[in-house]
Formats: C-alpha cells, sequence, structure tokens
C-alpha cells in the first residue's frame, strides 16, 4: 500500500552547503521530519553543483519520512552566469546588463528542458529568451 502524503515543500537552496537553520528548519520541522537527515542527503547529492542555487521538492509523508526532488537550476541564475553580470536591470527596456548568444540560449533552454512547460527545444529557447529580455540582457544571433 502507498503511503500517504501529508505536504509537499517547495525550497532552493545552495548547492552542498544547505544547513538546519531557516528556511530548511521551519519548513520541515513544523512537518516533524529529521531536519538533518535531509540535509546531510541534499548536500551529498548537489555536492557536485556547488556555488549555484538548486531548488528541492520535498515530498513528506504520514509516517514522516520523506523524499525529495532536485531541479534544474533557476533560468535567472544561468543566464546572469552566461551574459557575465551580476544581477538583472532595474529598467530593462533601457538599460542592458549583457548579451548572451543564441548558442547559450539553446545551452539553458537543453538543460532546463525536464523542468520547462515546452513542446520542443525551439519553445524552450523562446521562454529563456524572453526571461533574458525581462533581465535586460540582450539576445545575439
Amino acid at each position: 500500500m502507498a503511503k500517504k502524503v501529508m505536504a509537499i515543500v517547495k525550497l532552493a537552496l545552495p548547492a552542498g552547503k544547505a544547513n538546519p537553520a531557516p528556511p530548511v528548519g521551519p519548513a520541515l520541522g513544523q512537518h516533524g521530519v529529521n531536519i538533518m537527515a535531509f540535509v546531510k542527503e541534499y548536500n551529498a547529492r548537489t555536492q557536485a553543483d556547488i556555488g549555484t542555487v538548486i531548488p528541492v521538492e520535498i515530498t513528506v509523508f504520514q509516517d514522516r519520512s520523506f523524499t525529495f526532488v532536485t531541479k534544474t537550476p533557476p533560468a535567472k541564475d544561468l543566464l546572469l552566469k552566461a551574459a557575465g553580470a551580476k544581477k538583472g536591470s532595474a529598467t530593462p527596456n533601457s538599460a542592458k546588463v549583457g548579451t548572451v548568444t543564441r548558442a547559450q540560449v539553446r545551452e539553458i533552454a537543453e538543460t532546463k528542458m525536464k523542468d520547462l512547460n515546452a513542446v520542443d527545444i525551439e519553445g524552450a529557447m523562446l521562454q529563456i529568451e524572453g526571461s533574458a529580455r525581462s533581465m535586460g540582457i540582450t539576445v545575439k544571433d
């Protein structure tokens, strides 16, 4: 018989450097989950991606056990890294913070494909280009 799901918790944590302090502790503690077990397993699974933010979706079951699925880094972070910018523009229509090539957009789209709701890689590229435009990043051919 399948376990009954009690809650689904979504967090964005630094890869390989999660700790039981907020936001992890309060989010999982209220459901009675062993916080240290989650932190150790998350850090072990994301050790290779240190320096990026990895979103995670934690499913908490009735018996206080849990499973989690790691997602791909946010498109914003991947675009800023590709453009070499610190942060997005406050006024994206007038002030540009960097440029990315179509090849870089394709690479980001391929990385994010499993988390996007696009049918094909071209649709995923359009979504990434839209994110770039709204951040003040120019896409060159």
